[in-house]
């Protein structure tokens, strides 16, 4: 099989792409490499440099290398911007994605894989978050996942595509140090940030109906969702009527005290006391996934815990922050 990964020179696309190459399948990357870097891909991976709004380029990728699939995983993906930038992230996620359905359909691709998100969830008032637990997104780049999911099914239905959406829960650590994310945009990074800085980490709300009080999440390995996107591949490459949503996690939840505990050991600094700041508007004390339906359908679960990802991030981290070890 080979493969057209959309955002794959990005954190969560180099980790797919390496799992993909290294299962044997030919993959060719699109990215715009505005937040991507092209160093993070293994030898031997074409790479085309352009927007997936381009409709003309990708109808041109998918004939010219003759590609099987789709894996798409370009998006804009920070909450708090696409509150502040709703059109932009309206235009990007779902025109983007209808824009390479239509170049796929045109193409005659039959498979296709779309990486969503448990932003389409909201706050659920449940212990687990499964597959049918009612989507309610707060934000519009949750919006925007879940019109994602709807614009595939409906594309997969008309057009004779296997599909298969997977929802990523907290994703976290790294392959290699040099895959690492760079961004602080979600809480492992944002610790090592301010410890960087000479900053106690910030924990909002510890009067959550937890076990000690703070929020509750499922914490994912790249690794992990690397390894799901090859699970399912298979299986929508064996499976011509597949129609897959499905949650990737590990299925337990972590306290972001707990998290943080082991971040600040990871960090050397086990004397830093956390600053407990006020909660934030519209965040849910839990919120864990379900991961049966997974492992039934992709015969796939979580391998790699807690430890082993915020010590393989930080690994990451020191790479391009030097002066965090200090």
């Amino acid at each position: 099989m080979s493969w057209l990964v959309t955002g794959g020179a990005g954190f969560i696309g180099a980790h797919v792409v390496r799992e993909l190459a290294a299962a044997g399948e030919r993959v060719v990357v699109l990215d715009d490499l505005s937040s991507g870097d092209s160093g993070r891909l293994p030898e031997g991976v074409a790479v085309e440099r352009g927007s997936v709004l381009d409709g003309a380029l990708l109808e041109r990728i998918l004939r010219v290398h003759a590609l099987d699939g789709v894996v798409h995983i370009a998006a804009k993906k920070q909450v708090g911007e696409s509150v502040e930038r709703p059109l932009e992230y309206y235009r990007e996620n779902v025109e983007g994605l209808r824009t390479v359905l239509e170049a796929s359909a045109a193409a005659g691709v039959r498979r296709f894989l779309f990486s969503s998100s448990a932003a389409v969830y909201g706050m659920p008032d449940v212990d687990l978050v499964t597959e049918d637990t009612p989507c309610a997104p707060m934000s519009p780049y949750g919006e925007t996942k879940l019109a994602g999911e709807w614009l595939v099914r409906a594309a997969g239905r008309a057009h004779g595509m296997a599909t298969a959406c997977l929802r990523y829960f907290n994703v976290a650590g790294a392959a290699t140090p040099e895959l690492a994310d760079t961004g602080v945009f979600n809480l492992v990074p944002m610790v090592f940030d301010r410890l960087t800085r000479g900053e106690a980490p910030v924990v909002f709300g510890d009067d959550y109906p937890t076990a000690d009080g703070t929020c509750e999440r499922d914490y994912v390995h790249v690794l992990d969702v690397a390894s799901a996107h090859v699970a399912a591949a298979r299986r929508i490459t064996a499976d011509p009527d597949a129609a897959l949503v499905l949650n990737i996690g590990r299925g337990e939840g972590a306290s972001v005290a707990a998290m943080v505990a082991i971040i600040l050991e990871t960090a050397g600094r086990e004397g830093v006391a956390p600053r407990i700041a006020p909660r934030r508007a519209g965040d849910p004390a839990r919120v864990i996934a379900s991961a049966d339906l997974a492992r039934k359908e992709l015969d796939w679960t979580a391998r790699h815990g807690l430890r082993e990802m915020v010590e393989s991030a930080w690994e990451g981290w020191c790479l391009h922050h030097p002066e965090a070890r200090r």
